[in-house]
């Protein structure tokens, strides 16, 4: 029985079950002849015993990872052994809960077989059973290799590397002069795994795989090749909400929900009535609306009517730009960079094909109140700089005022509600696309409160004093959460949904009553509950959607409203 307890990305902490017996995983298994959990050698091979049950790991025609020749997996007491290569349509059994690769120190040192294979295993072994890859981890590895989906490890290498005398720890390995380190080798280990579960538990594994892949250059090419190739499978276990993490690394702009916001603002619109645009830098505190930075720059542009004409968008890395409308949105309201004035290549690059393509939209006018930062934007459109020494200084918020005001003079101010309308539509085709906020969005809907405090309103176009709310935004959650209503709004419209059995809902949705869920959903997502084509609740996603149809134990949707009985 498996029960997955934490999830970062593709990493998770899970919890298996065999006869009262119960291994947190990622896990490394010894080698040693007894214990509930290990893999002892006897004559025939090495044997892996799990809870009672052994399962040989060497039988069969024992073919290597380059030979070109597949053999065919054995199954035995719930644990299928899938020898590399692996066969062109691999296919794991119903009965097998743990797939083993005894081979897999083949690959070490191979960082674009090591992708393939493991997405691979994954995929065709799903989201309810562990993958175990036998002599390829070790303390600067599995960090990433847990990142990537692998849930067990065995300690081969670590002892191998050490009877060579070579100290394995998570940041190097050290050439020893003389001595057997195969222990402490075996102990960094142990505590490498503690610091994963940990991170995982704290949602930030990836931060720790950064670091981890600095350890050498295979690494390095494991971590680059893992975004680079594999970031459908990555992303689809990427949440649209998230807590704070930091990138220190240039690796980290390649983050899949980094990358995922930045395609998502490929197809971004501005506001239709924006004619200014101002470009701000971003600030150390988030959202940004909340700093003390953007506080002085609110001063001196909600001066007069003119601010409704004014578009304001945050230059920064690793996101490129974020249009203040969604500042309060993931991962713009999460993200921790280092602020040295410096920027690579990559970097200005993004800055200057958003925000350039941006400026293509359309504005009369373009400010910039970037300071020594201008040269991100240097040349993508005649601008006026406004800034002079600190953004903050009074001289530079004067500047801006007086910049503003004569950009919009002569323009016709837009009134506040079709400005707050506007940029309403605008978080919601960012979180559902742009069909969805049409149809959210309708002549019949507007939204009141003060940013990011939104509510969406729809008024019954046969009696204005009937009204109806479709969804709020939260800054706490950084999107909108929807109410029945519009949850029903967005199921006529064949948005993604959760179908579940004929049962009441009482509480939370758990995955054993999900019939299928569109696997478009993310953890985070809104979850729009159906039974026969009937709503029956919404809620806020707690896994992905094809790992809601692939389990049956977990809660799949925290259920925020339902269909009373």
């Amino acid at each position: 029985m498996l029960d997955i307890v934490a999830r970062s990305q593709r990493g998770r902490v899970c919890e298996y079950s065999r006869d009262g017996n119960v291994l947190e995983t990622p896990a490394m298994i010894r080698s040693e002849p007894e214990g509930p959990v290990c893999i002892a050698a006897g004559e025939g091979g090495r044997v892996l015993r799990l809870f009672g049950a052994e399962v040989p790991l060497e039988s069969g025609l024992l073919t290597t990872a380059s030979s070109g020749m597949e053999s065919s997996s054995v199954v035995k007491d719930g644990v299928q052994v899938v020898r590399l290569p692996l066969p062109e349509d691999l296919v794991i059994d119903d009965s097998a809960d743990v797939v083993v690769v005894p081979n897999a120190y083949e690959l070490r040192k191979d960082p674009r077989r090591i992708v393939d294979v493991v997405v691979r295993l994954r995929e065709a072994a799903g989201f309810g059973r562990l993958l175990c890859m036998l002599g390829i981890g070790e303390p600067s590895t599995v960090a990433i290799l847990s990142y990537m989906g692998v849930d067990l490890f065995d300690d081969s290498l670590p002892r191998a590397a050490g009877l060579e005398r070579v100290l394995l720890m998570p940041e190097a390995e050290v050439a020893m002069g003389d001595g057997d380190v195969a222990g402490a080798n075996v102990d960094y280990m142990e505590a490498e795994l503690a610091k994963v579960r940990m991170f995982i538990r704290a949602d930030r594994l990836r931060e720790l795989a950064d670091q981890r892949s600095f350890s050498s250059p295979s690494n390095v090419a494991l971590l680059r090749l893992y975004d680079q190739n594999a970031y459908g499978y990555a992303e689809e276990t990427c949440s649209t909400v998230g807590c704070r993490f930091s990138c220190n690394s240039t690796q980290a702009l390649r983050r899949p929900d980094l990358k995922r916001y930045r395609d998502r603002m490929r197809d971004y619109r501005k506001p239709e009535h924006k004619r200014i645009l101002l470009l701000l830098p971003c600030s150390a505190k988030k959202p940004y609306h909340i700093s003390k930075t953007h506080r002085a720059f609110a001063s001196a542009i909600h001066t007069a009517q003119h601010d409704t004409l004014v578009h304001e968008v945050i230059v920064t890395s690793p996101l490129g730009m974020v249009p203040r409308e969604l500042d309060a949105c993931y991962p713009a309201n999460s993200y921790d960079i280092p602020v040295t004035g410096e920027w690579k290549c990559e970097e200005r690059a993004m800055i200057r094909e958003m925000v350039g393509s941006l400026i293509q939209q359309g504005y009369d006018k373009v400010i910039c109140h970037l300071g020594d930062d201008y040269e991100l934007v240097e040349g993508l459109a005649e601008m006026e700089c406004t800034v002079v020494g600190d953004p903050t200084s009074p001289k530079s918020l004067e500047n801006l005022d007086k910049a503003l005001r004569a950009a919009a003079k002569g323009m016709d101010p837009v009134d506040y509600l079709v400005d707050r309308n506007n940029l309403a539509r605008g978080l919601l085709e960012f979180q559902f696309g742009r069909d969805i906020a049409d149809l959210l969005m309708d002549e019949n809907t507007y939204a009141i409160g003060k940013f990011p405090y939104w509510k969406f309103i729809r008024e019954d176009p046969g009696d204005r004093k009937k009204k109806t709310q479709l969804g709020m935004m939260t800054p706490e959650r950084g999107m909108v959460s929807l109410t029945l209503e519009g949850a029903e709004v967005l199921a006529e419209a064949g948005y993604a949904t959760v179908e579940i059995m004929d049962f009441e809902l009482k509480g939370n949705l758990f995955a054993v009553g999900v019939i299928r869920a569109d696997p478009r959903i993310r953890i985070g997502d809104e979850a729009i509950i159906v039974c026969d084509g009937q709503v029956r609740g919404v809620g806020v996603a707690m896994m992905c959607g094809r790992e809601m149809t692939d389990l049956k134990r977990g809660i799949a949707v925290k259920v925020r409203h339902k269909i009373k009985s």
